[in-house]
């Protein structure tokens, strides 16, 4: 039963309906959302991008940062499973199944594993298994900014920097302009405009979620214009969703099993799978523009984020309720015993 109430809660979410309408708009109206079209998507969207790292600097509180920096053990396993592990598991793949995957789609699967991990659902999450929130903070913090420069990095290993490739140092400048600067500036200005910001949260994240809608709205449009998804067929979605899921189950075991390794205790193992687990579709959207650009098969490149972003919600939410009432019974136990020992 909890399983389908998380279920239900996720497939009614209007942002999760919403990616569904901008595909399917995508689809019948493409020349609207496409670079020149009408709806002048490459500014627009460059407005919006600016506008979501402000808020997310001006929401981002150092002072819950600052309890997190403690535990150097579970930091490291965090960024090392966000930077490391999951672009590792890709090249296994790769070697062992790229031939058989399209080549965009496999891309598409690089640049899921490179991405940055989120920090609303992360630490929604932590919270509610009664994990480590502080370090969940620091660590999803952590990871987006780290995530600027690491995940294009690790996109320019595979794709190249030269022709055909990406142009690293121009890539890197349109994020730092684009990303950085703006979380800087919000990070400077939260004495001033923090408490009303944080008043208005509700309404900030909206804007998050409206600005993700028009980049995957975009990003369709193109694809559609350039004929790639009817060269592609269904098949490709069907290949994305398994492989999508085979990765999920795959990194919640090793991160689960590491964390059991390394002896955390109840809070810091909650925190480390569901950290070290997550990958940031807030941030993957905006980035993808500015990495990729306008290239005509960035729907298919975005494919793989957009089906893991509901996929980890709705699994990680399972699995929350499981540590939080194994947590409750745990503590309870020791009252009793405590209780009766005295």
């Amino acid at each position: 039963m909890q399983s389908l109430k998380h279920f239900k809660r996720v497939a009614t979410d209007w942002f999760l309906l919403g990616m569904v309408l901008a595909t399917v708009l995508a689809y019948f109206f493409p020349r609207f959302g496409a670079t020149g079209g009408n709806m002048h998507a490459e500014y627009v969207i460059n407005i919006g991008v600016f506008v979501v790292f402000f808020l997310h600097g001006v929401n981002l509180s150092s002072e819950q940062i600052k309890k997190g920096l403690r535990n150097w053990r579970l930091h490291l396993m965090i960024q090392a499973f966000t930077f490391v592990v999951f672009p590792v598991l890709w090249l296994a793949c790769d070697k062992l199944l790229g031939s058989h995957v399209p080549a965009l789609l496999m891309l598409g699967f690089l640049y899921l594993c490179a991405l940055p991990s989120t920090i609303s659902s992360s630490v929604a999450l932590t919270g509610s298994a009664g994990g480590n929130v502080p370090a969940a903070i620091l660590n999803a913090s952590m990871s987006s900014v780290l995530g600027i420069f690491i995940t294009p990095w690790l996109i320019s290993l595979v794709v190249g920097t030269g022709a055909g490739g990406i142009d690293l140092s121009d890539t890197l400048l349109k994020l730092s302009l684009m990303l950085l600067l703006p979380l800087v500036l919000g990070q400077l200005l939260r004495p001033l405009l923090g408490t009303f910001f944080s008043r208005h949260k509700k309404y900030t994240g909206i804007i998050d979620k409206l600005v993700i809608l028009l980049l995957v709205y975009a990003a369709f449009c193109n694809s559609m214009i350039s004929g790639m998804w009817q060269s592609q067929g269904n098949s490709v979605i069907l290949t994305a969703f398994i492989g999508t899921a085979l990765l999920l189950a795959v990194i919640l075991l090793m991160t689960t099993s590491t964390a059991r390794v390394l002896k955390f205790n109840h809070a810091d193992k909650v925190a480390a799978v569901f950290c070290a687990s997550k990958k940031s579709l807030a941030a993957g959207a905006p980035m993808a523009a500015l990495i990729f650009g306008t290239h005509p098969g960035l729907g298919l490149i975005l494919l793989p984020i957009m089906i893991y972003h509901p996929m980890q919600l709705i699994v990680c939410s399972v699995i929350a309720e499981n540590y939080a009432n194994r947590h409750r019974q745990q503590l309870s136990k020791a009252a009793l015993e405590e209780a009766q020992a005295a």
